[in-house]
């Protein structure tokens, strides 16, 4: 990183996709500064201005230009630093695959995870399934390997490590076991967990858990 770099990260500590904002930075050793949005309260001015179209979190805001959206913040980032680290695979076939299981979390593997957590009866109970049967297909894209990137920790492995962060929460409200479904998955996780900057980026899962129960309580639900 140059020395006039100057790096802000809109962010707030619960969110996943943040989480992989946080990863990627810590993967290349860059140096920034958090600004901690408090998603309770109304969004700051800095948000609206940085983000006027989604108005959401994360956004990384590089030597004053923002750019949005967790993944394509990932692969800035990986772009940028190229000589740190690299998260994409060079082949562009396997850089494709990455980036097609990427959308297959946020859009097959995300939502589902929220009504795990945050919904009840019936409601709860179909997002779980959706959830698992999720969690499943992508614990095939494993094989044999460590990690999603292969024998190094890449781009779909960030991708994914921010859900890892929340399974002690699903599992709770959830009443189910992850591990018990998809044990090759949860072991990657634990895997993830023993590389220093992967541990020092995440929150604590039981962090995690009473944000959620506090988050329920505001609701009453």
């Amino acid at each position: 990183m140059a020395n006039t770099d100057h790096i802000v990260l809109l962010d707030f500590l619960g969110s996943p996709f943040g989480m992989r904002v946080r990863l990627a930075l810590a993967a290349k050793g860059i140096e920034y500064r958090i600004e901690e949005e408090d998603l309770t309260q109304s969004k700051s001015s800095l948000l609206l201005e940085v983000n006027p179209v989604h108005k959401k979190i994360p956004v990384l805001i590089h030597n004053g230009k923002p750019i949005c959206e967790s993944l394509i913040i990932v692969e800035y980032i990986d772009e940028v630093w190229k000589d740190r680290c690299p998260l994409l695979p060079a082949d562009p076939y396997q850089r494709a695959k990455a980036k097609f299981w990427a959308d297959f979390i946020d859009k097959m593997v995300y939502p589902p995870s929220d009504k795990v957590w945050a919904a009840n009866g019936e409601e709860q109970e179909a997002g779980k399934k959706e959830f698992i049967d999720g969690i499943k297909l992508l614990e095939g894209e494993l094989k044999s390997n460590p990690y999603f990137g292969g024998e190094t920790l890449g781009f779909l492995d960030i991708a994914f490590l921010p859900l890892y962060c929340w399974f002690h929460t699903f599992e709770t409200f959830g009443k189910f076991s992850i591990e018990a479904e998809c044990p090759k998955l949860v072991a990657w996780g634990k895997r993830c967990m023993e590389e220093e900057f992967v541990y020092a980026s995440l929150p604590h899962p039981h962090k995690l858990y009473d944000m959620a129960v506090e988050y329920k309580k505001k609701l009453g639900i």
